[in-house]
């Protein structure tokens, strides 16, 4: 009950910092990724490195999970927590939960080999929970976090998405 206590007391202290400072929750998220081998890539942001690869049959040296494993990951996670801090806050009892993300894809439209999208065609997830509460109350949870989940919503909308190119030119070499 303790850790329900402490993610209840901070989803408030939250909530109440953001309504007093709006500004505080505007912010912008870097994360940087690097090849580093082959078509491995190091993720990085603050303190915290992960790595993603593809597997030997698609190129790679299967050295991380792929990028579709991270962001299905994220989705289930994101998803997750917010049933949990929702709970917490609507006082409502959750001993265990899980969330499973299943996505239908295409890998054609990811190789050119045909038209169809290189994305998700569908996403669907499942929710399995142990709880005390009514069917009612904790569907009101899960409406309640769905509705606020940042991932449901990056999943769910269209994202703006903007490139920008840096080129480096390597040094050139004179010969004599």
């Amino acid at each position: 009950m303790e850790t329900v206590q402490r993610i209840k007391t901070a989803f408030e202290r939250n909530a109440k910092a953001l309504q007093l400072r709006p500004a505080l929750g505007q912010k912008t998220a870097v994360t940087s990724v690097r090849v580093v081998d082959g078509l491995k890539c190091e993720i990085a942001e603050g303190d915290w490195k992960i790595v993603a690869d593809l597997g030997e049959n698609r190129g790679g040296n299967n050295a991380g999970p792929t990028p579709g494993i991270l962001g299905r990951g994220a989705l289930g996670s994101c998803l997750a927590m917010g049933y949990v801090m929702w709970a917490a806050k609507l006082g409502v009892p959750i001993l265990n939960l899980e969330v499973t993300v299943q996505a239908d894809m295409d890998a054609r439209g990811e190789f050119g080999v045909a038209e169809v999208p290189a994305g998700y065609t569908e996403v669907r997830y499942s929710v399995a929970l142990t709880s005390s509460a009514s069917g009612e109350e904790i569907v009101r949870v899960l409406d309640m976090a769905d509705k606020h989940s940042s991932y449901f919503d990056v999943f769910g909308r269209a994202q703006k998405l903007l490139r920008s190119v840096s080129i480096t030119r390597p040094a050139e070499v004179f010969m004599s």
